[in-house]
């Protein structure tokens, strides 16, 4: 199963380039995937039937009680099929729907075919966990099929609409989940055999995943997204709003139903609003002229028919649900690729305009009556089997699980939206194939043209409807293991006839009210008119999305006012009124002691006064110096503290930060403005030095009282003997940086490269052009000097060019030093990096090149490379990511040495922090010095 999960989106993965390639015969390429899946699941129905399941167990985080696990049962084993059968066939019929030079095919065929990955995860997902991740994963893509064509305001606002509806489910859904793993367990199939204790908090849980799942089957009040997605493409209709995603809510109705069918409100959620839904949906349903709306309607209502039978709990009802939804998979699949079909053909699904389809295309005309008939509920088809179960089922629970008037209440409106169901069904078939005559909207047939390929996937399906109203035996086997674990008699098997019932009665009840409704459907339009729509839940959407949009932007007027002492202030208030204030009161009771040595407290006396005198400095070079003592003198405090790598860190960045300063200062005032007298003395004043000093005394309060807070020997006390034991190294902070703590620091370094190139576009606009001229001049041999010669200290180049190389081999030495000594790939790159600067402000853009001829790009680029390619290198010989191990080696005239693995990754980390920093370098110095000469300054 994990196989065929990743077979999925490795295929994802390289849809795009293969779309590029063979364009829409692509879609045929990937079918093979879903298509295997199918084969899989096919070849363990004998298992599924005999009540066996496949379990796969992949450990992830055991310490947390965190897995990865699989479960294929009956009821896994049925929306599997259902997710990689129509799978395989809407990506069959892609091939020919889209056409041959569509520019968006890279993105539709990765996007569809992940989602299908993901629906097949859900279904197969063991662990509450992964089946939230695979839950938002199918919203976020569904999300990007809807809005296929980004173009059109419709996708756009569709694709958003269902995204913020599924997902505010989605939310709730992991609130529940999460107190259902805490109070029971993770683990799907531990949790159903034992669930939490009965009470507020399970009830809670319960209802929020209810919540969640409402919201992806389009219950009211949430049913209104469906109809806005259909403004995707056909296909995606389909797959994700007939067959996969919609079924995702239903999934997980059934899932729990046996083990919290009982809880507080259950059957009120599910049987009340699936039954609400199921009338309203057809009711809508009746109303549209757009044969895809009205699919789409009938679609909700089938969703709400399909909730109610899976939370009356009982096993008639638990068979019928499982009947309705395999048969509503295959038929509304085939009607919404007819949809596809007379789109294409015809270029409108307007029923008004569509005349004489049926005598252009006869057996697309069979195979949407078929499958119409099916969702009418016609015998001899699986629709009608579904449907008669369901109402078996639903005159059998007003015996036992919905007693007295509720129990009728659901029978009746069983029967009342499946009458709406027959009348809408005979819409649609009337609405898309009939000749309506010479008075109708349409006098002349509707001009029709449609590949024939387009047949394969509805023909297909639409036998499989027809021959599963012949197989209800073979139904009952497989779907009878889940069926077991719910309450109530035993079932009758799923038939086409089990004589003259009640059922039979209630279901030509149905069949004769609405064929009369179809018949008036005149008279019964007007009266739908008249009627006011009782839930309009779109309409308080839209007005509560126009409410947050007008609110947001009074905030934002309000709040984001462009001054940035108005924004620090907001900030260091509510630092100081909420942490602030909780460390003061607890203050009191904790331990201050103030330094260790005399030399710390000289050292602090020292830092406070360069920040006081930074503060007060009017020269802007001379407050960039003092802050600089400040940075110097914390160097000199972790020296003191017994820390020397980070001393010599902190000194080598200080360095660097003051050199970037400088270079700043070139193109600012000199002089920091003098505000008047008046100002100076104004209550503006006073209030930000209250403020200043009220936040760093805070500061101090919440660092004091957090140390004084820890009841745990720290972990950082077990680092020394991890370094020497497993880390190999002598340095506890180099080992942790690559070793220990490998992980933190292959996700920084991936940040520091966006960052650089964020840095460099941010310093210079047209940092691509600094680039690009240093590219094309280092080609051509024309590297001008920056700074004239006039300008040049020969003396200052001479000692520069001296002391460059020292520079080099002190940044390696510090490189393959510091495992065991002060040093790491980060203190070297900074000393290379600084090396470079001083180049730069010895001859300017001329010395930087000579000294570094390679872009920055490329070392940050190389340098990630060898990072990831260190932490992946011991997969290949059987160990876990980032293990690092000992070589030994005894090298002629040197002698013995050892090494240890680690030091690739700091290598790719140095190589980091010296692309960064001649990146910084040449967009920030490079770039003001050709601002510099189009202005006419010399630098």
């Amino acid at each position: 199963m994990t196989l065929l999960l990743l077979a999925h989106f490795v295929a994802a993965a390289v849809a795009p380039g293969l779309a590029r390639m063979i364009h829409r015969r692509s879609f045929l390429v990937l079918a093979t995937v879903p298509a295997a899946t199918f084969a899989w699941l096919v070849a363990q129905s004998g298992r599924v039937a005999d009540g066996g399941v496949v379990v796969e167990h992949i450990s992830w985080v055991p310490q947390l009680g965190m897995d990865f696990d699989l479960r294929l049962g009956a009821l896994q084993w049925l929306l599997g099929l259902l997710v990689s059968g129509v799978g395989a066939l809407a990506l069959i019929y892609c091939a020919w729907y889209f056409k041959h030079d569509d520019p968006s095919l890279w993105r539709f065929t990765g996007v569809f075919t992940a989602f299908a990955g993901a629906m097949l995860g859900l279904v197969l997902a063991d662990n509450l966990l992964a089946l939230y991740v695979f839950w938002e994963l199918t919203t976020v893509f569904s999300y990007t099929l809807i809005g296929h064509n980004p173009v059109r305001s419709a996708n756009r606002r569709s694709a958003t609409q269902a995204l913020l509806v599924t997902t505010f489910g989605g939310l709730a859904m992991l609130v529940g989940t999460i107190i259902l793993g805490q109070t029971s367990s993770y683990s799907i199939s531990e949790m159903l055999a034992d669930p939490p204790p009965a009470g507020a908090l399970t009830t809670t849980a319960v209802v929020l995943v209810l919540v969640g799942a409402l919201t992806k089957s389009a219950q009211i009040p949430f049913h209104f997204w469906l109809p806005g997605a259909m403004a995707a493409p056909t296909p995606v209709s389909a797959y994700l709003h007939a067959a996969s995603m919609v079924k995702a809510g239903i999934y997980v109705v059934i899932l729990l139903a046996p083990a919290f069918h009982d809880v507080p409100g259950w059957h009120v959620l599910t049987v009340g609003l699936g039954l609400w839904t199921m009338v309203v949906g057809g009711w809508r349903a009746l109303r549209q002229d757009d044969i895809k709306l009205l699919l789409a309607y009938g679609t909700v209502s089938q969703l709400g028919m399909m909730t109610a039978l899976a939370g009356v709990g009982t096993k008639a009802a638990g068979l019928a649900a499982f009947a309705l939804v395999l048969s509503h998979a295959l038929f509304k699949s085939v009607l919404f690729f007819t949809v596809g079909i007379i789109d294409k053909g015809t270029g409108t699904r307007d029923l008004t305009q569509l005349h004489g389809i049926a005598r252009q295309a006869p057996v697309l005309t069979v195979t949407a009556v078929v499958s119409a008939a099916s969702m009418a509920g016609l015998p001899p088809l699986i629709g009608f089997v579904a449907k008669e179960s369901a109402l078996a089922a639903a005159a059998e629970a007003t015996h036992g699980e919905l007693t007295g008037v509720v129990g009728w209440l659901v029978v009746i409106g069983l029967v009342a939206g499946s009458t709406l169901t027959v009348a809408y069904s005979a819409r649609f078939i009337w609405g898309a194939f009939a000749t309506k005559g010479a008075t109708g909207a349409a006098p002349s047939p509707t001009p029709f043209a449609a590949s024939n390929a387009l047949l394969i996937a509805p023909v297909l399906l639409a036998a499989t409807t027809l021959a599963g109203g012949f197989l209800g035996d073979l139904w009952t086997d497989l779907f009878y293991p889940y069926v077991a674990t719910l309450d109530g008699p035993e079932p009758e098997h799923l038939a086409l006839w089990h004589g003259i019932t009640p059922a039979l009665g209630l279901s030509a009840v149905a069949i004769a009210g609405g064929l009369l409704l179809f018949a008036g459907r005149a008279p019964f339009a007007r009266l739908q008119a008249k009627v006011p729509q009782v839930v309009d839940a779109e309409r308080v959407y839209q007005r509560f999305m126009r409410a947050l949009d007008r609110f947001a932007v009074e905030v934002t007027a309000l709040s984001q006012g462009g001054s940035l002492p108005t924004y620090l202030a907001t900030i260091f208030l509510v630092v100081l009124i909420l942490p602030g204030g909780v460390a003061a009161t607890a203050l009191p009771g904790s331990q201050v002691r103030p330094w260790d040595t005399l030399a710390q407290a000289v050292v602090a006396a020292f830092v406070i006064a360069g920040a006081v005198l930074a503060v007060r400095a009017r020269n802007r070079l001379q407050s960039v110096m003092f802050v600089g003592t400040t940075g110097y003198g914390l160097a000199l405090l972790f020296l003191l503290h017994g820390a020397p790598d980070l001393a010599l860190t902190q000194v080598l960045v200080e360095t660097f930060s003051l050199v970037l300063f400088v270079l700043v200062l070139r193109k600012l005032p000199e002089r920091f403005r003098r505000r008047p007298r008046a100002e100076r003395r104004s209550w503006r004043r006073t209030w930000r030095l209250a403020l200043a000093g009220s936040i760093g005394a805070a500061i101090s309060a919440i660092t004091v009282v957090a140390a004084n807070a820890r009841v745990h020997e720290p972990i950082s006390r077990a680092f020394p003997e991890e370094a020497y034991s497993f880390g190999h190294g002598k340095n506890v902070v180099n080992v942790t940086l690559v070793d220990i703590r490998a992980w933190d620091t292959l996700g920084e370094i991936s940040v520091l490269v966006a960052a650089a190139t964020g840095i460099a576009s941010l310093v210079f606009v047209r940092t691509q052009d600094v680039e690009r001229s240093w590219t094309r001049r280092h080609q051509q041999g024309e590297l001008i000097p920056s700074v004239p010669r006039e300008r040049r200290s020969v003396i200052l180049e001479t000692a520069t060019r001296l002391v460059f190389h020292v520079m080099i081999l002190l940044s390696l030495y510090l490189l393959f030093a510091g495992h065991n000594q002060v040093g790491g790939g980060f203190a070297g790159g900074l000393v290379l990096g600084l090396a470079l600067l001083v180049r730069y402000l010895a001859g300017g853009r001329s010395e930087l090149d000579h000294a570094a001829p390679v872009s920055a790009g490329l070392v940050l680029g190389a340098g990630l490379a060898v990072s990831a390619i260190a932490a992946l290198a011991p997969l290949a010989f059987g160990g876990t990511v980032l293990q690092s191990a000992v070589v030994e080696l005894d090298l002629p005239l040197w002698g013995p040495v050892k090494l240890v693995t680690a030091l690739l990754f700091d290598i790719g980390v140095y190589l980091i922090v010296v692309g960064l920093a001649l990146d910084v370098v040449r967009s920030l110095g490079s770039g003001i010095d050709k601002q510099s000469e189009e202005d006419g300054v010399t630098a």
